[in-house]
This record gives C-alpha cells, sequence and structure tokens, in this order.
C-alpha cells in the first residue's frame, strides 16, 4: 500500500521503526473477518471461529462469507463487526455493573451500540444518536435487527443533547475522525487523508466531548473513540479533557497476548488503549475510559428519575399531561393488539407517533417523553404497527424484537431460496393451508418478518428500503450453526 509521505513520516516518528514496519506490513496483508453473536436471538457460534479474546460474543471467521445472502444476518443473529471495536463491551463490562442511562453520540451504523446492549445490565436503556440522516435510516434499520426494545433512535447534532437537559450515566464518544486505522479495509481513506484534516477532526472531537461532557452526571463515565492513530486525536485530546474537564482516566483489565498498545506520546502516561495491524488482530482503534468526578451535586440520569423523584427531566405542563387519560389519544380509541407482545401490557406505555404504534419500556418511559418533546426521535422501544383505517399493519421492528410473541401469529418457515426472494420483497407462495391474515415467515426457526395472506396471493411485508437489491443467488452460506 502507498502511504501518503506526510502520514508515513508522522506515524513511523510515533510508533518507531520497528512497531511501523510491522504496522506497514500488515496493511498489504488481508484484514481479519469477525462477527458477534445477538445471544438474544441464537446460541450457537460459527462454523470454523476463533474467539475475539476481547468479546465474549465474538469470533474470527476463516474467510468472508456473502454475509448479504444469509437471512440470519438481516434478523439480527449476528453482526459482521471489525474485531477492535468490539472492544467497548470489554470496557462496558468492566465498569457498569448496574442499570444505566447511556448515550451513543455518533452511532451510525449501530456496530458498537449493539455491542453495547450485549453488554449492558438488564434494566439498563440506551439512545443511540446519528446527526446525519441518511446515516441514522441505517442505525434504525440494524438497532431494529438487533431486536432490543430498550432503545430510542435519535437523529440530532451534541448540542442539542445539551440544551435538552437530560443527563446519562454512560456516554460513548465514537467521535469522527480522520480515519487511519480504516486504510486497509478502504483505499478512499487514504487518498482523503490530509494534515489539515487531521487538525479539523481534532477540533470538532473537543467540540462534541465538550458537549457530551454536559450531559453526562457528575461520577459518570465517558467512553472516547476513533479509528485512528495519530496523537493529535487521541492522546492529545485525552490530555485536553484531563486538564479542562478535569476527567480522571481509568484503567482497562488488559492482557498482553492481546497485542493492545499504550499511550504513544512522549510524556503522556495515562491509560490508553490503542490497536494496531500487524500488533492486534484488528484494525486501527484508540479507546479510553473517563470518570467525571462527583462533585456532590444532587443531578440524577434520566434512568433515575424516574425510580428517584419522579419525572424531573419534564417541564410541569407535561408531567400533568402525562398523568391524566390521553382521551385524545388515537391508540386509546382503538383496540391495541397487546397480545402481539411477550411481556405484560403493564410493562409498557402504548402511544402514538403520527399513525406509528410505540410500545415503550417502563424503563424508558421518562427519556421517551423528554427525548420526543426535545428532540428528533426516530424510533423508540417496539413499534408495534402502522394504523391504516381501521386495520393495524404490523411493524417488521414488531417481527423483529426480542419481546414479539410468536404465538399470536400463523408461521410459516421458508426455504433458503424463499427467504431470500422474501428479503428481496419478490412474491412468495405460501403453503394452502395458510390462513388469512398477517403471517410470520422464518428461516431456520428465525423469525425474517410479515407477509400478508389475502387469498388468492401473500403480500410481501418486508421494508423497501432494506431489501437486497442484488440478483445474484449464491450458494446457501453457512455462518453459524
Amino acid at each position: 500500500m502507498i502511504l501518503p509521505d506526510s502520514f508515513a513520516q508522522r506515524t513511523e516518528q510515533m510508533m518507531g521503526s520497528g512497531l511501523f514496519g510491522r504496522f506497514v506490513k500488515a496493511l498489504d496483508e488481508e484484514p481479519p473477518v469477525s462477527i458477534r453473536i445477538n445471544g438474544k436471538k441464537w446460541n450457537g457460534c460459527p462454523v470454523v471461529c476463533e474467539r475475539v479474546p476481547w468479546c465474549a460474543s465474538g469470533y474470527y471467521l476463516s474467510s468472508r462469507p456473502a454475509f448479504t445472502f444469509d437471512p440470519l444476518l438481516h434478523a439480527g443473529c449476528y453482526y459482521v463487526q471489525e474485531a477492535s471495536s468490539m472492544f467497548v463491551a470489554h470496557v462496558i463490562s468492566e465498569y457498569v455493573d448496574k442499570p444505566v442511562a447511556m448515550l451513543d453520540l455518533c452511532a451510525a451504523p449501530g456496530g458498537k451500540s449493539t455491542a453495547a446492549l450485549s453488554a449492558l445490565p438488564d434494566g439498563s436503556m440506551l439512545v443511540c444518536n446519528e446527526p446525519v440522516r441518511q446515516r441514522a435510516n441505517i442505525l434504525v434499520e440494524n438497532i431494529c435487527k438487533w431486536g432490543s426494545p430498550n432503545v430510542v433512535v435519535t437523529n440530532n447534532f451534541p448540542v442539542d443533547f445539551v440544551s435538552s437537559g437530560i443527563l446519562f450515566d454512560v456516554i460513548l464518544c465514537d467521535v469522527p475522525c480522520s480515519g487511519e486505522g480504516m486504510f486497509r479495509k478502504d483505499d478512499g481513506a487514504v487518498g482523503e487523508w490530509s494534515v489539515q484534516g487531521v487538525e479539523a477532526c481534532g477540533r470538532l472531537q473537543r467540540e462534541i466531548v465538550g458537549c457530551a461532557w454536559r450531559c453526562l452526571r457528575p461520577g459518570g463515565l465517558l467512553i472516547y473513540s476513533t479509528c485512528t492513530f495519530n496523537t493529535a486525536e487521541n492522546e492529545e485530546n485525552i490530555s485536553w479533557m484531563c486538564d479542562n474537564l478535569g476527567a480522571e482516566p481509568l484503567p482497562s483489565g488488559i492482557c498482553e497476548e492481546w497485542g493492545i498498545t499504550g499511550s504513544l506520546l512522549d510524556g503522556f502516561s495515562e491509560p490508553v488503549c490503542r490497536f494496531i495491524p500487524g500488533v492486534s488482530r484488528g484494525e486501527g482503534l484508540f479507546m479510553a475510559a473517563l470518570r467525571k468526578p462527583d462533585d456532590g451535586s444532587a443531578s440524577v440520569s434520566c434512568l433515575s428519575v424516574e425510580h428517584e423523584a419522579g419525572s424531573k427531566l419534564l417541564p410541569s405542563k407535561m408531567k400533568r399531561k402525562a398523568g391524566r387519560q390521553r382521551k385524545n389519544n388515537k391508540a386509546d380509541k382503538m383496540k391495541l393488539p397487546v397480545h402481539w407482545l411477550l411481556d405484560d401490557t403493564h410493562a409498557f406505555d402504548f402511544s402514538m407517533r403520527g399513525d406509528i404504534i410505540e410500545a415503550v419500556p417502563d424503563s424508558l418511559r421518562d427519556i421517551y417523553k423528554a427525548a420526543v418533546s426535545r428532540l428528533k426521535v426516530l424510533s423508540a422501544g417496539v413499534t408495534v404497527g402502522c394504523v391504516k383505517g381501521r386495520d393495524i399493519v404490523p411493524d417488521a421492528s414488531l417481527a423483529l424484537s426480542t419481546l414479539l410473541n410468536r404465538d399470536a401469529f400463523h408461521l410459516v418457515e421458508l426455504s433458503y431460496a424463499d427467504a431470500v426472494s422474501y428479503l428481496r420483497r419478490d412474491s412468495i407462495t405460501l403453503p394452502a393451508d395458510t390462513p388469512r391474515g398477517y403471517v410470520l415467515v422464518t428461516y431456520r426457526g428465525v423469525v425474517l418478518g410479515f407477509m400478508k395472506n389475502i387469498g388468492n396471493r401473500a403480500n410481501n411485508l418486508y421494508p423497501q428500503e432494506w431489501k437486497i437489491k442484488s440478483t445474484h443467488v449464491p450458494d446457501m452460506p453457512h455462518v453459524i450453526d
């Protein structure tokens, strides 16, 4: 790989010739392929694999299969994620031992968010945010497929969270960066790199962290992450956080054989973790965990509000409205399909945004109310369905949710060929004895989505924007057992 001269000079000076030589050699090698299993949907493991040592549900594969054509990927049974990025699950497991309210501030496409959801203690809730709308739509899709109900997806800038007044126990800042760690996987990142870009990224990163810090409760945890190598976007930003924000860097328990490198900045000895191709088995990544000092203030997180002091985050007018029967809510005027969900209906707050019916878990109630009034919410909890006339059309989010009550629908198991056709939104012929109405289609026992059987034909209800666009039909990929 031909590297920009200025990058090579800066990086060799930072790493030293020996480490830099290993790094350069690795750039010409094939990057490792890795996936993370969704334990809420699948109990098996990849066919030929090796565990990712810092992530219990992560696996290296021996080769790259045709992921696009594996229905189990689309069903949310696993997530294709670069192994270094899975380290966020390790950090969360180390420092979070009780239910928390967490914010992933720059979350798209959703890899670290889904890793966080698997690592957070039961009862936790996660707000996934992405400022860029197109990327936010991809985030919604991946979060829906993962199936966790304790999530709100938003489309806002970091400063919007500051003005919202919402506080979080944990904030992940996986900030935009110069992308040096992606050189091996993305040739475009090499061509786009510049010294000026590094400097601009550093300024933006500090701006984002400054906003995040104001949204972090005293005593809370901030996880800072980039996919770049240079110290300007990494150690120097951590130093800035310590000097200007009073941040306290925290050590991460790592094993020597993991090949994780510490600080590469002269005179900086705080605990940080850097993944370098050729040393660690993954792409380039930098991550640090920092604690916000507890100043003894009475500030509480959005998760704690409900249990400690009522909805303090909500304006008094809104609190009064929330406490009343919502007589004008369309959802109150129709028979809600509460039996479509596994849990007791008392565990959810059914509400409507436009024609969309959402089932919001109790743990999300306060943050949902605050977010809807102050932020741009794209999805929350489980999107149960859409009201069309007198009918409620079940949503793909419901089909893929871990809280779906499968017994509420007739199930049709699909062959591999039919499953791929379904994911393309092609027409599928259902068995002759299939009852009319909404039907769940499955592959290897895992739900893919809904169809509506109207007798002479069946309508494919898989989301148009999610469909497989390729017409190629490969041999059946066998990724996980």
